[in-house]
């Protein structure tokens, strides 16, 4: 070097050297000046030493500079300087580069150690110990390598296993025993047996060693010695691994030894690992291997095959495995480097060129075809089906995919689920995160935007609910993908794609997504309703991860928007439906079951908490039920395809989708694909019908599956013994097996293909598709004719219902409960079939005589069969197994059956063998909460048991009572612990808990044993009183979870302070405290209302934690906190069930937390005393007066304000009015509240005299304006109601409460009614005189009241428009000045009240649209067109009858009207006019339909005969039911009653859409025409129109009886029991004819008797001449003759038969239980309804049955106002209440529930008589048609009398006015319960007098027995007209 350099120009190569090194150092740079120029000798090792440090740098600089790829890139330079030189390796000393790729085989990344260990060490070590350097290096090395084996982990030590068994096969012993011993040392080292070492590297070895197995025979005997396996084991194993290799490379040699030793051919080999050969083969480099490969293949295979005839083609090969084969190139895809997985992209063109024709064909077209297999196979190898993989395999194979999903392009959506599938499940390993992320985002990316939506919430879900668990990188990727989702996908120009970024879960609670949060918010636009919605929609979902978010961002919302949303929507007497929705997810969420369950539930009962224990006779909890009955045993085809089509839709597809187990996906796909195929769903044949009804989302799911080629193995089942239900463990093991078995005994083809195909489906940990499919499963099986395998059934259903009662059973509670449920629904099921063949069977024999009745019969035999297995079944067995299980319906039909048989015997047993039948229903009723039926079964009980009074006490609340009962039973048996218990249950309903806490201790001293069970008593009164040591002692001692026990650790953990503590605790209470729910199920709101109370109650506990806990240090700050949450805490109060034990447990845990403040403050002292007061309200209105009057002491020591109302309504309620009245006014007095110049009509005492000192101590601070104004109004109605004030004393009270409280409804109400009933109270002069003064003030305040507020509107419109139209129609008041100012007042409130508000009375003001004062119409007119105005689709229905009215005037004003609105400038910018004349054109063609001339014809043609109606179709006319038309008020509660977002009428209302061709004539006298129409909704819907009938009748009937609904919506007891009306749309057209809405689904109760007394052989009334000769007797004798012989000779001709209808419509237990109900309480309630309005020709045709809910619905309203006691025999029962009517309501009766129904009834409508009234002041101002011929009627008889005075041409209104209030006197006479229980010939209105002696007021409960007992007498009965069918 120094002589060539003496020769060369230095500067010259110096430089270049300079310029080469500076190169490779950078960035560093080398000083040169500081270099020696001169000796070289030190100047090229110091640039050497440059280098080296900068290549050291490289490999261990700082991360910031060196980065993986850095250190990557430098392993691959030295790989290929290895690769170049490795022959100058081959020293016989170690190369030191050695040492630098020591560094490369320990690095933390994986890709770093592959590039520096795999060719390094194959091509720089191997080739070392292959060469001839000596022995001894090689003995290092091998020694060297042992010990990096014993350390390594991953690919360095499956390098170091290599290279070990490499040297197996040589033939110097010493360096073989060495390469062995280090082997075993490593395995040692490793704690792994040899073949575990060895195993994850299998691949790599056995090639090498198989590979070799002519040239070194040895190398495979030492490799299976080590790993003690037998050769041909060996190769065996490894053939997978090891014939690609051989294939591939022509090693025909080796394949024959390998066929010899398997004794396989050669074809058997290549067949059964084609797709591994193929791959391989496939990836060689260039075409011509391949093809010399494939060549080869075909050649050794034909040359080995013993048919030498056999056509083997590259294609056929290929195609024999083709998705396999692209399922290993597509792994290949994800190789880590790119070369290899470039190979993979020329293999998968080489596959395509195989096998297709067609060269332009796109790569994503040919891998669109096999991509369902594809990713089916890469879901198998992910899920280890075929071997467990590692995570670096599997990482490639998710790589693999994401390549797969490039090279397809969009076309990948068709298996969008399968991938989405995968993605969720691989997302949730750790260590596959980010490279699932990438797959993911790749995946949404290429699909196109629209496919991207179904998959939005899905994505964001599972990231929001991993995010805490991802490392920062994973985050990054996470985040790309939502940046994608919403800004890429959320800027579409399409509007639907920004909307369905609503399904993207709330992400505000992530810093790190605030950018998407942000642009997230700004693309959303919804209103809280539609957000919360929404958030419903997703905790539905089916995907757990999407549900789990939705969960907690519901959490987030409600206690967000508990005050301004929740406290809104659950107000009032009717909760919005969204509190129903949100009650019904949650309860379906918790009932969830399978993997992620007990998250669910944590997180919904944490929303159940704070949602509160919703009132449950205030919400909507309906749910949709998609079940189907297959009524013709699959032998239909078309039914069964639906069936298959159902499974697919509601339960398949959901699973399918939602399923993270991508095993059984597989199960469910192969299921779903086999269904589709027996539908005729194929690629090449679509039966456009069926598979275009499919909704959208289905389409999406199954497309894709109709080409799959799934298979399932079906294993075979053993021999079972029957019963199986013994046999099993578990209840999943049963069901699932015995549906494995039935479906083998499916009865004919099409049932065997349909269920034969869910064998896989059913196995699995879900049981959800066995427990759907097995209810159809045995109808099949029983509607054949296999009495073998009906008795197998039957066994079954046997042995799970004995299980139940047996004493002795093992089985676990679990097991018992889920057994007999699974049995109840599949009887349920076989019930439904009964019910609906029942139905269904005459109709298709009425439709189909022509062909024979062979079908019927067929179907007639398959019922009966089914029916027969159902009666067969032990009824007893069955009462006491239901009732075991808590099947209480169930149980309590049984029982009835059995009750029903015995009355029915001859001669009847004694009624002592009642009696334990009826306490078993008492038993029932009482489990049930239904107190009405137990009061029933009490009255049938001559002796009660003390059990049987202890159970009623505690049903109605009388717990002083039922703790006395305990008490004797414990004197009997004292140490029995159910009687402590109970005991123990009415101390704490009483609030004693002083004495339940000495009570428990006493009996732990005697039965110390009993501490667990008692614990929950013990802990709750120690709390109770203050004893925190003894709840701490408690709570620590026993390991019991109970109720009280977890609501004491979360106390304890308040006092504590510890926010963990009180967290941690407050978890694990409301997972105790919500099991009950999710075991009450998805419908099971009322059985576990008591565990959702005790939910409410500790999201209370943590809200006042919270609060009081943080309270700002500001006195005001402090104030404003605690008043938040006294309103918040308030309002939860309201929502709830209205019954002292809900309501008094909640207040009693309310002030325990409060008493937990450390710091003493006023407001939190207060907050306490306002709980006393409030639980003395609530146990005064439940009679609890001891317990009020406790409460009441307590608030008063804590000087609760204004405490002293309280204690007097107590007072008052005791029965002491003028006592209450007295401490009132006195604690007023001293308020300053009441004028003490004021002479007091009342005396003092000394009582009266403590309570003024007692007040000044209470009321020492400043009292709130709130509670003054309703002290005084209090004070103002008692003083008003005792008659010792006078009246002008009384009103300046009400007047000072007015003047005082600006803007509160109540006081203008109270202080006009005041007004009002002083007015009604003057004599006539005095009404014209004062009278007008006093209307002009009731007036004035209840135009106040009605702008203020709406809790008076039904009071207050119709009384003022009443008062001001009567005024403007008399004279003298019309002229007084006064009335100018009325006028006024009215006109100005049009503005100023609500329009809805009006609305409520605009069928009152419609009537009046005839006023004769034209100053009054004025104002008339401007209020009618405000209302038409403001609700136009639902007004004008109401004003058809004004517009086509027969009479001019009432016509030409309704067209002004109309008009002026049309021709308004400020409607015609609007659709308004073009609403007006759509309308009304349709009004005009029904009444052209009403008056079309009929003939003969029985039906008409709508588009022949009126093709201008049918035209309207889609004219968004609203269809005109009650419903629709009927104004829902906001909540009195509401926050603003004005407020525009209250949805008045239900948004959803139907509008028409079809009008249908076929109108129907009906074959009654006046020939009504039935038509039909379909609605917006999807639903049909019939009408009569009716000529020649004044409607108006029943359209203000259908208005009086919807004021009722309303009223019995706001009373509690009603609410309780659904007490309605039904009620149907009525429009009068005009005075002739009008449309009335078809009653669907009913059927008169005539034909149903009818239908049962012939099968009974009991003939028809007129085929019976003696039953005709007894009426005639009986109508010519007495009432005691009529009585006897009605008893005597007809009633036993006519046996009660009624309660069968019920049995067969209803067989289901829970449905026939609630019709029955349903029936009962509805007759009852219009039963009373009837009474008052003196309603009559109640025939049996009259009163019709729901066939669906067993509801009374009653039609024809002709016979009101007691027309039937004109007719010629006369009326004398007051409401219909037969033999049958009676049997209906069950073994009761009347008692029980009819009865109680009857009086909340009766006494609502005495309660509300004025608001009724006002509803019948329409009859007077427009009155009926019929008066109207009355009227004339009477003139025309009164003409010969006096013919100048009479012209019966004429009929003056104030005569029809006189007719109407005489018919309308008697309603308001029986509303004041003024009733004379006379006999009826004595009578002039039904027992109502026009006066006289006997004349009296009655109570409610004697007027409903009087009416009982007039309506079930035998005399009246009898003597009413045979017609009516008194005997039915």
């Amino acid at each position: 070097m120094s002589q060539t350099a003496d020769t060369i120009d230095s500067s010259h190569w110096r430089t270049e050297l300079q310029r080469l090194v500076s190169a490779l150092i950078v960035p560093d740079e080398l000083q040169w000046k500081s270099i020696g120029r001169k000796d070289t000798t030190s100047y090229m090792p110091r640039i050497l030493d440059k280098i080296k440090s900068r290549w050291a740098r490289i490999i261990e600089g700082p991360s910031t500079e060196v980065d993986v790829n850095v250190r990557r890139q430098a392993f691959n330079a030295f790989r290929t300087v290895i690769r170049e030189h490795s022959a100058d390796i081959q020293s016989d000393e170690p190369p030191p580069v050695f040492d630098f790729l020591q560094r490369g085989f320990n690095d933390k990344d994986r890709s770093v150690r592959v590039d520096a260990g795999y060719e390094t060490l194959y091509l720089g070590i191997n080739s070392l110990l292959e060469s001839g350097v000596k022995d001894a290096v090689k003995e290092t090395l091998l020694v060297s390598i042992g010990s990096i084996g014993r350390d390594a982990q991953f690919e360095l030590l499956g390098l170091v296993v290599h290279c070990l068994i490499s040297q197996l096969g040589q033939d110097n012993h010493v360096l073989k025993g060495l390469a062995y011993t280090q082997l075993l040392e490593i395995a040692k080292a490793q704690m792994k047996s040899p073949y575990i070492l060895v195993s994850p590297y299998l691949s790599q070895v056995a090639t090498f060693v198989v590979s070799r197995k002519c040239t070194n025979p040895m190398l495979i005997f030492e490799t299976c010695r080590f790993l003690s396996v037998h050769p041909t084991d060996f190769i065996s194993v490894t053939l997978p691994k090891t014939l690609p290799y051989l294939f591939a490379n022509s090693e025909a040699k080796i394949i024959e030894e390998i066929s010899e030793d398997l004794r396989q051919t050669i074809l058997s080999l290549f067949m059964d690992h084609s797709h591994q050969i193929l791959a391989y083969v496939y990836q060689q480099h260039g075409p011509a291997q391949t093809t010399g490969s494939l060549t080869f293949i075909r050649n050794i295979i034909f040359r080995g095959a013993e048919s030498k005839s056999a056509d083997l083609t590259v294609r056929g090969m290929v195609q024999s495995c083709v998705v396999a084969l692209l399922a290993e190139l597509v792994v290949v895809l994800g190789h880590e480097h790119e070369e290899r997985a470039a190979l993979a992209v020329d293999a998968l063109r080489k596959v395509q060129r195989s096998i297709t024709d067609d060269t332009e064909l796109e790569m994503s077209l040919f891998l669109k075809t096999y991509m369902l297999g594809i990713v089916s196979n890469l879901n198998e190898m992910l899920q280890d089906v075929h071997g467990k993989k590692s995570f670096p395999a599997k990482k490639q194979i998710l790589r693999g995919l994401e390549a797969l999903i490039v090279q397809i392009g969009p076309l990948v959506n068709e298996v969008s689920p399968q991938i989405m599938a995968t993605l969720q499940t691989m997302f949730l390993v750790p260590e596959l995160a980010e490279v699932t992320l990438s797959t993911w985002y790749t995946f949404l990316s290429t699909l196109n935007v629209e496919d991207v939506i179904p998959h939005i919430g899905t994505t964001s879900a599972a990231i929001v609910s991993a995010w805490s668990a991802l490392s920062p990188s994973v985050r990054e990727s996470a985040k790309k993908c939502l940046h994608h989702i919403v800004f890429d996908v959320g800027s579409t120009v399409r509007n639907d794609a920004k909307a369905h970024l609503n399904e993207v879960v709330d992400l505000g609670h992530i810093p790190e997504l605030s950018e998407i949060h942000i642009q997230l918010q700004s693309v959303r636009i919804w209103d809280l309703h539609a957000q919360l919605q929404k958030i419903l929609d997703r905790c539905s979902s089916n995907n757990i991860t999407v549900a789990q978010v939705a969960l907690a961002e519901l959490q987030n919302f409600m206690k967000n928007n508990q005050a301004s949303l929740i406290q809104n929507l659950a107000a009032g007497d009717a909760f919005d439906p969204l509190i129903g929705s949100i009650q019904l997810t949650l309860f379906q969420v918790v009932t969830r079951d399978g993997e992620g369950s007990d998250t669910l539930r944590r997180l919904a009962f944490e929303c159940m908490g704070i949602l509160g224990a919703v009132d449950p006779d205030r919400c909507d909890l309906n749910s949709t039920d998609t079940k189907m009955i297959v009524r013709n045993n699959f032998e239909d085809d078309a039914e069964a395809k639906l069936f298959a089509l159902h499974v697919i839709q509601d339960v398949l597809l959901d699973a399918f989708r939602s399923t993270s187990d991508i095993k059984y996906q597989g199960h469910l796909a192969y299921t779903i694909q086999e269904l589709l195929f027996l539908c005729e769903f194929t690629p090449a044949l679509v039966v456009r019908n069926r598979w275009n009804g499919l909704p959208k989302h289905v389409l999406e799911t199954v497309s894709p599956l109709l080409a799959g080629k799934f298979k399932a193995s079906h294993k075979e089942l053993p021999d079972l013994p029957s019963p199986i239900y013994p046999h099993q463990k578990t209840y999943r093991e049963w069901v699932q097996l015995w549906t494995a078995h039935l479906i083998t005994k499916a009865s004919n083809d099409m049932a065997q293909k349909i269920f034969g195909v869910f064998r896989s489906a059913v196995r699995n940990k879900d049981v959800g598709v066995a427990h759907h499919i097995l209810p159809h499963l045995v109808l099949n099986i029983l509607a054949s004719e296999n009495e073998e395998d009906t008795g197998c059934i039957i066994e079954e259903l046997t042995a799970v219902l004995k299980d139940q009662v047996a004493s002795d059973s093992s089985s676990t509670p679990d097991k018992k409960f889920l057994s007999a449920q699974a049995v109840f629904t599949l009887l349920d099921h076989l019930s439904a079939y009964v019910r609906v063949q029942r139905q269904d069977l005459p109709k298709k024999v009425e439709g189909r005589r022509s062909r024979g009745n062979s079908e019927f019969a067929i179907r007639q035999q398959q019922l009966i069969r089914v029916d027969s297995v159902l009666s067969s079944i032990d009824h007893e067995l069955m009462a006491k197994a239901a009732l075991q299980c808590r099947a209480h319906a169930r149980s309590l039909m049984n029982f009835e059956k059995q009750i029903v048989s015995m009355r029915e015997r001859q001669p009847p047993p004694p009624a002592t063998d009642f009696t334990p039948y009826y306490e078993r229903l008492h038993e029932i009723y009482a489990q049930l909460d239904q107190p009405d039926g137990m009061e029933g079964i009490s009255t049938l009980i001559l002796s009660p048991s003390l059990e049987h009074q202890i159970r009623q006490h505690e049903s109605t609340g009388r717990w002083t009572a039922a703790q006395s009962c305990w008490e004797v039973r414990l004197q009997q048996q004292p140490d029995n612990l159910d009687f402590h218990l109970g005991l123990l249950r009415c101390l704490r309903n009483l609030g004693h808990y002083d004495t339940l806490r000495t009570h428990v201790q006493g009996v732990l001293v005697r039965n110390p044993g009993w501490q667990s069970v008692l614990a929950d008593f013990q802990v709750e009164s120690a709390w109770m009183i203050g004893a925190w040591d003894d709840v701490h002692n408690i709570t620590a001692n026993i390991e019991h979870e109970g109720p009280s026990v977890v609501k004491a650790r979360v106390l304890l953990a308040m006092r504590s302070g510890e926010p963990l503590q009180v967290e941690e605790s407050l978890r694990k209470a409301r997972l105790v405290l919500g099991a009950p729910i999710a075991a009450s199920g998805p419908s099971g709101h009322r059985r576990a209302y008591d565990a959702l109370v005790d939910l409410h109650m500790i999201h209370e506990l943590e809200l006042i934690h919270e609060t009081v806990s943080k309270l700002p240090p500001s006195s005001q700050g402090r104030k404003s906190a605690i008043v938040t949450l006294s309103q918040i805490l308030s309002a939860r109060l309201d929502r709830t069930l209205p019954t002292f034990r809900v309501h008094e447990s909640l207040l009693s845990m309310r002030r325990t937390a409060f008493s937990l403040s450390t710091v003493s403050r006023p407001s939190i002292t207060s907050q306490i005393g306002q709980s006393w007061l409030a639980s003395a309200k609530i146990a005064r209105k439940a009679g609890q007066w001891q317990t009020a009057y406790s409460a009441m002491l307590q608030a008063q020591y804590t000087n609760a304000r204004f405490s002293f109302m309280e204690s007097g309504k107590l007072v008052r309620a005791r029965g002491e009015p003028l006592r209450a009245l007295q401490e009132l006014e006195n604690s007023m007095r001293l308020l300053g509240f009441v004028d003490n110049n004021t002479v007091d009509l009342t005396r003092e005492d000394e009582q009266s005299k403590r309570m003024k000192a007692k007040v000044r101590t209470q009321l020492s601070d400043e009292c709130s304006s709130q509670y003054r104004n309703q002290a005084q109004i209090l004070l103002a109605r008692w003083m008003n109601e005792s008659d010792r004030y006078e009246a002008s004393y009384v009103l300046k009270q009400f007047q000072s409460a007015a003047d005082s409280a600006p803007g509160w409804e109540s006081a203008f109400y109270h202080l006009g009614h005041f007004q009002d009933q002083c007015y009604r109270n003057l004599s006539v002069d005095d009404k014209s005189n004062r009278g007008i003064k006093m209307n002009f003030q009731t007036i004035k305040c209840f135009t106040e009241a009605a702008a203020y507020g709406n809790k008076f509107v039904y009071q207050t419109v119709p009384r003022l428009l009443t008062l001001w139209l009567d005024m403007g129609e008399r004279k003298v008041t019309a002229e007084n000045p006064l009335f100018d100012k009325i006028n006024n007042v009215v006109a100005n409130s049009i503005d100023s009240i609500p329009v809805y508000k009006w609305f409520t009375a605009f069928p009152q003001i419609v009537s009046r649209i005839g006023h004769p004062n034209r100053i009054v119409y004025l104002v008339l007119s401007k209020l009618i067109s405000s209302v038409i105005r403001e609700y136009p689709r639902q007004a004008l229905w109401f004003f058809a009858s004004v517009v086509n009215s027969t009479k001019p005037t009432r016509q030409q004003r309704g067209r002004t009207i109309l008009d002026q609105l049309k021709n308004s400038p400020a409607n015609t910018d609007s659709n308004f006019p073009n609403l007006i004349t759509s309308l009304h054109a349709m009004i005009d063609e029904l009444l052209r339909l009403c008056d079309y001339s009929i003939g003969d014809r029985k039906t008409l043609s709508m588009r022949r005969d009126f093709p201008k109606l049918l035209g309207m179709k889609e004219s968004n006319i609203l269809i005109p039911l009650q419903s629709s038309l009927t104004v829902n008020l906001p909540p009195v509660s509401s926050m603003n009653h004005r407020d525009k977002r209250h949805n008045l009428f239900d948004p959803l209302s139907p509008t028409f859409t079809v009008f249908y061709d076929e109108i129907e004539i009906m074959h009654s006298l006046a020939k009504p025409r039935k038509l039909t129409v379909n609605g917006s909704d999807g639903i049909k819907y019939m009408f009569l129109a009716k000529p020649k009938d004044d409607l108006r009748k029943d359209a203000r009937l259908m208005d009086f009886n919807g004021i009722i609904n309303k009223l019995l919506k706001t009373n509690s007891e009603s609410r309780r029991r659904q007490l309605h009306i039904r009620t149907y749309g009525v429009v009068a057209l005009n005075e002739e004819c009008g449309v009335i809405q078809w009653v669907p689904n009913t059927i008169p109760v005539r034909p149903v008797l009818l239908k049962y007394y012939e099968t009974r052989n009991v003939p028809a009334w007129k085929q019976s001449k003696e039953l005709n000769d007894v009426t005639r007797h009986i109508k010519d004798g007495t009432d005691k003759e009529a009585a006897e012989l009605f008893v005597t000779k007809i009633l036993p001709e006519f046996p009660p038969i009624f309660h069968e209808w019920f049995v067969e419509t209803f067989p289901e237990p829970s449905v026939w239980l609630a019709s029955r109900l349903n029936y009962g309480r509805t007759m009852a309630v219009m039963s009373m309804v009837g009474f008052i309005l003196g309603l009559g020709d109640r025939h049996c045709e009259n009163i019709l049955l729901d066939t669906n809910n067993g509801d009374v619905v009653h039609v024809d309203f002709n016979c009101l106002f007691e027309k039937g006691k004109t007719l010629e025999t006369p009326e004398r029962v007051p409401f219909r209440l037969t033999q049958n009517l009676v049997d209906g309501l069950g073994v009761t009766g009347i008692e029980g529930v009819f009865r109680i129904a009857c009086e909340i009834t009766m006494q609502l409508l005495r309660d509300n008589k004025d608001p009724l009234m006002n509803v019948l002041d329409a009859f007077i101002h427009d009155p009926l048609v019929e008066w109207e011929d009355e009227t004339r009627k009477r003139r025309r008889n009164a003409k010969d009398k006096d013919k100048d005075k009479m012209n019966s041409a004429t009929v003056k209104p104030a005569d029809l006015r006189s007719w109407a209030k005489t018919a309308l006197r008697p309603i308001e006479r029986k509303l004041k319960g003024l009733y004379s229980p006379t006999n009826v010939k004595e009578r002039t209105y039904g027992g109502i007098t026009r006066g006289g002696e006997d004349e009296r007021e009655i109570s409610t409960s004697n007027l409903v027995q009087m009416l009982i007992q007039e309506a079930i007498d035998p005399a009246n009965l009898g003597k009413m007209y045979p017609g009516w069918a008194a005997w039915h």
